[in-house]
């Protein structure tokens, strides 16, 4: 019986300069969400969250840009996602119904705690669906992160990368 003899050697690449070690990544797509402001009163009060998107994809006419969206927006956007793509679309937080009922003694869904909870999660959906290579092909996800203002009314179709 032969004995499989591990291969040691070492894979040679070209050496690294300055430039490589220390300049962008080659790919890269970060986007934070921060910034929440609760605005309005009574039944019309609502939390705003900032998104800021930094790229070098292609795929994304600019490079950077900051949009301000609330929860039913990121809705919006998970249901196109699903109506539209063929992208296993993660789940949004919660919407906290309990937290909505009348007479709790507390700010509800408009404590800090329950906001900087959201934040988060909204934060890890939007990265998640953003890195998805499939779904950074759709119109909805690119309106999404870099107009200022939301057409609803829109025609879906996929991004052509220039």
């Amino acid at each position: 019986m032969t004995e499989a003899i591990a291969d040691t050697r070492r894979l040679f690449s070209k050496p690294q300069n300055l430039n490589d070690a220390y300049g962008p990544p080659s790919n890269f797509l970060e986007i934070d969400v921060s910034n929440p402001q609760t605005v309005g009163v009574g039944r019309a009060r609502f939390t705003t969250y900032d998104i800021r998107l930094k790229t070098n994809l292609p795929v994304f006419k600019l490079k950077e840009s900051r949009v301000t969206r609330r929860y039913s927006d990121f809705e919006w956007l998970r249901n196109e996602l699903e109506r539209e793509s063929k992208v296993v679309v993660p789940p949004l937080p919660g919407k906290a119904l309990f937290r909505q009922l009348p007479f709790r003694g507390d700010d509800g869904i408009f404590e800090d705690g329950f906001i900087e909870e959201r934040r988060q999660g909204l934060e890890q959906f939007i990265n998640k669906v953003a890195g998805h290579p499939l779904a950074q092909n759709e119109r909805c996800l690119h309106m999404f992160l870099q107009d200022e203002s939301l057409d609803k009314n829109y025609t879906p179709s996929k991004i052509r990368q220039a």
